[in-house]
């Protein structure tokens, strides 16, 4: 196959000498196992180095591959600015890769470059591999804020390039682990640090890739880690493909975890095609769970469904539950895609004749005009959760004190500027993470005066 090999390595500046001024003795392990890498590079003899990068350009709902035949870089931003790098870009590949993404509507190609030079994720690997090899163009990929299973894909359609331009190529996804190991590290400590680097580790040193898929969304962006989308676009490259693996090292002296793995494809594994078991698995489960959630739920998804197929708004059905009917209370449909928020719309107050009536036109906002995300598709249906909340009547407060994050929304006013947030989201752990969040979302500024209201929600999941 083309993919000659996939290498894990992260991407610490103060490991180049220049930079590290002796400081690069802590992470010898990490060095030398670098190094490993960068000979094994250069014993394949690659035609092509795909790196990914996080420190790239980097879109939420797009996957940025750099340009143009050439790109400069240098180290200055760390004082190193005469450690110099210019690079040839393999731009028949990039071609490829493009002409395939176009052809699958796949968010992908090289529209949108902000900054031209290479960035650190990229020179770090480069600045070893360049010691040992230099015959060898390279395609630049940042990450990007969609879904793991999307990133997956592109790893999967990267192989495919590279068999259609019949390019030698190796992968390097670069990225540091967690950087919330130690609580003398530049970023403190958290205990899902340590625990996904175990677990990174373990999973990537078996290349039991399909498990990549399923870290959580939220532990990761607790552990603070860098290069998991990074590790997940590699995985797909060897999709159906048995891979040898080897872990090199693993160092967490600067509580920055720097992890190396190794990865050699052999030969074809009809067993490994983990995107599609996956998807297999979480279409079952999503199916399960809206056979077993509730009226408010399916009300819910009867109502976007029905508008994304038929272009129609429906009527309250019959056999409701009374309260559906017979209350009024603003309500908040929220609709989350491979465990993405994909749409969320409410109501603060009442403004339909009773709840049901709420849920509907919600629903249909929810999937069609929230702002910060294009209309939901009917090829999108099956992979989405839904969750709508039924609101108490808020009551003032007269300091963030009176909040509960897990118990209370809030809502932040400021003139005749409002910003809300529900109760018991993933990643707000603190009544202040939530009244700024309302804040941003209500166009308040830090300094503006503010009232504060609480309420109680019914979440029907």
């Amino acid at each position: 196959m083309s993919i000659l090999a996939g290498f894990m390595v992260p991407h610490p500046p103060m490991i180049v000498p220049e930079i590290g001024h002796g400081g690069e003795a802590q992470i010898e392990e990490t060095t030398k196992a670098y190094e490993q890498v960068a000979e094994e590079i250069a014993a394949l003899k690659p035609e092509t180095i795909v790196i990914t990068s996080p420190h790239s350009v980097m879109y939420a709902d797009y996957f940025h591959i750099s340009p143009g035949g050439r790109a400069k870089g240098s180290f200055a931003d760390f004082h190193a600015g005469r450690v110099k790098f210019e690079e040839t870009y393999d731009e028949d590949l990039v071609n490829q890769i493009c002409l395939l993404a176009a052809e699958r509507h796949f968010p992908a190609g090289t529209l949108g470059e902000r900054d031209a030079r290479l960035d650190h994720g990229t020179m770090v690997p480069l600045w070893f591999i360049r010691q040992k090899y230099d015959g060898f163009r390279i395609v630049r990929i940042g990450l990007s804020g969609l879904p793991l299973t999307d990133h997956y894909a592109f790893g999967m359609l990267l192989k495919e390039a590279a068999e259609a331009a019949g390019r030698r190529t190796v992968i390097v996804a670069s990225g540091d682990l967690s950087h919330k190991l130690q609580s003398y590290g530049p970023y403190g400590f958290a205990p899902e640090g340590p625990a996904y680097d175990s677990r990174i580790m373990d999973v990537c040193g078996r290349a039991a890739f399909g498990e990549l898929l399923s870290f959580d969304e939220t532990f990761c962006e607790k552990a603070a880690e860098c290069g998991h989308r990074s590790f997940v676009i590699m995985a797909g490259a060897f999709d159906g493909v048995a891979v040898q693996a080897k872990a090199l090292s693993h160092q967490d002296v600067t509580g920055v975890g720097y992890g190396i793995c190794i990865f050699y494809p052999d030969g074809k594994d009809p067993e490994r095609h983990f995107l599609e078991k996956h998807l297999e698995q979480l279409e079952a489960k999503l199916a399960a769970q809206a056979e077993k959630s509730d009226s408010y739920v399916k009300l819910a998804r009867k109502s976007l469904e029905t508008y994304i197929r038929e272009g129609k708004k429906i009527s309250i059905p019959e056999g409701l539950p009374e309260e559906m009917v017979n209350t009024r209370a603003g309500a908040f449909v929220s609709i989350h895609k491979h465990g993405k928020l994909r749409g969320c719309i409410g109501t603060i107050a009442p403004t339909a004749k009773n709840v049901a009536q709420e849920i509907i036109r919600n629903a249909v906002s929810a999937s069609t005009q929230d702002p910060r995300f294009d209309p939901i598709t009917e090829d999108e249906l099956k992979w989405l959760e839904i969750n709508v909340d039924v609101l108490g009547k808020p009551e003032k407060i007269s300091s963030i004190g009176e909040l509960d994050v897990k118990r209370y929304g809030v809502i932040v006013s400021c003139g005749s500027h409002r910003g809300l947030l529900l109760p018991d989201l993933d990643g707000v752990d603190t009544p202040e993470q939530q009244v700024s969040i309302a804040m941003q979302k209500g166009g308040i500024r830090k300094n503006e005066p503010y009232t504060l209201e609480r309420f109680e929600v019914v979440r029907h999941t």
